[in-house]
């Protein structure tokens, strides 16, 4: 099966799937998902008349005598502060600064308005931001704290948001360490405090981690797994051609599907993208940290951008400030910065397939075209997550 290019790799990631299912949660739960319905006002907004203003409630011209009395008789009035219910009889609300009170009396200051206050004035009536039933969100919108707010003054306590993915990740590499400093020949686990959190910004949860040695019994143990009950395992090492690489055999003798075998892009071009037979998918990334990260890029963030509700990722555009060099049937995905005066994206040092320094320091990611770029050049651009 021929690789697909990078634009058409993540185009079947996000159709490899589908949104999951509708969940109920809390509001305080509820931020960063997609809600699944759309929400409506379970009440008027406000719903009932209040004071804009710190003053007081008044009934007819002035000037005006003050009482507890309710409601409210001409040439009365009563204290009320902002948000306050409106007592029965208001005519107005006069604010605290332009009140003159003189004994059981109030008048309006000289420096105030000859008309006011004005029949209404300061007085937010019922359903001025939103009548009973109104719609106020949309199905599908990302939901922010100021989202969560609105729904909680429109008298939600749960929403119905699209769940959350969960992610079982397994680990590979005899030569990975956990902490410290490796010896020669072993490097430190890069992956493990990684991934989660990563997966967490795209809208997952990581339900369960194992680390393996390159063993391929093992392996077809953790895939064959459901435990966690992941709709999505993703793996890091086993996607080479050596004697080490074990994920395409083990898959294949599972049964599944290749979706991705691979994707003419460089770092990363080993990624996979595979479904087993109960519908559970792999995503198979590179053991070196950026070709790994580029693999999570390309397909994994359109592939939970489809589980999580939302649309396809487009990628934006960005200008090149410098020759990039290109190579026939393959696309490069360069970590670049931002050069100031918007004269375009210039590539890091320290871009090499193991290599993180680079990505650290960067803006995005370029996708070199294989015709290469040249200074004032567009091409596409990956965003990245924790940006």
């Amino acid at each position: 099966m021929r690789r697909p290019d990078w634009s058409s790799a993540r185009r079947l990631a996000f159709d490899a799937t589908a949104s999951l299912p509708a969940a109920e949660v809390a509001l305080a739960e509820a931020i960063g998902q997609r809600l699944a319905a759309p929400l409506v006002a379970l009440c008027a907004l406000p719903h009932y008349a209040s004071s804009a203003m710190d003053g007081w409630a008044v009934a007819g011209p002035p000037p005006w005598r003050i009482t507890d009395d309710l409601p409210l008789a001409p040439g009365l009035c009563r204290p009320i502060v902002t948000g306050a219910a409106i007592p029965t009889g208001t005519t107005a609300v006069l604010r605290s600064e332009h009140a003159a009170v003189l004994g059981d009396r109030l008048d309006v200051t000289g420096d105030a308005r000859p008309d006011e206050p004005r029949p209404g004035e300061h007085v937010r009536q019922p359903a001025t931001e939103a009548a009973l039933g109104e719609r106020l969100i949309d199905a599908g919108t990302l939901l922010t704290p100021a989202h969560l707010a609105l729904a909680a003054s429109a008298g939600h306590d749960t929403l119905s948001v699209v769940r959350r993915p969960r992610v079982a990740l397994v680990l590979t590499g005899d030569e990975v360490v956990p902490s410290g400093i490796p010896p020669a020949g072993r490097v430190r686990d890069s992956f493990g405090p990684v991934l989660p959190a990563l997966l967490a910004s795209l809208g997952a949860i990581t339900a369960g981690v194992v680390h393996l040695r390159d063993d391929p019994a093992a392996l077809r143990a953790a895939l064959l797994d459901t435990a966690s009950g992941a709709e999505l395992l993703v793996s890091t090492g086993g996607t080479g051609d050596s004697s080490a690489d074990h994920l395409r055999a083990v898959l294949s003798e599972l049964g599944a599907v290749l979706l991705v075998d691979g994707v003419r892009m460089r770092p990363g071009g080993p990624s996979i993208l595979a479904r087993l037979p109960d519908g559970r998918l792999v995503l198979g990334l590179p053991g070196n940290p950026l070709a790994a990260m580029m693999g999570i890029l390309t397909l994994g963030v359109p592939l939970l951008a489809r589980m999580t509700g939302g649309p396809f990722p487009e990628a934006a555009t960005v200008t090149a400030a410098e020759p990039l060099p290109g190579r026939a049937d393959t696309s490069f995905l360069v970590p670049y910065r931002l050069t100031g005066a918007g004269a375009g994206a210039v590539a890091t040092d320290h871009r090499g397939a193991a290599m993180m320094r680079g990505l650290a320091a960067a803006d995005g990611v370029l996708v070199c075209p294989p015709s290469g770029l040249e200074p004032g050049q567009a091409a596409a651009s990956i965003g990245l997550p924790w940006r």
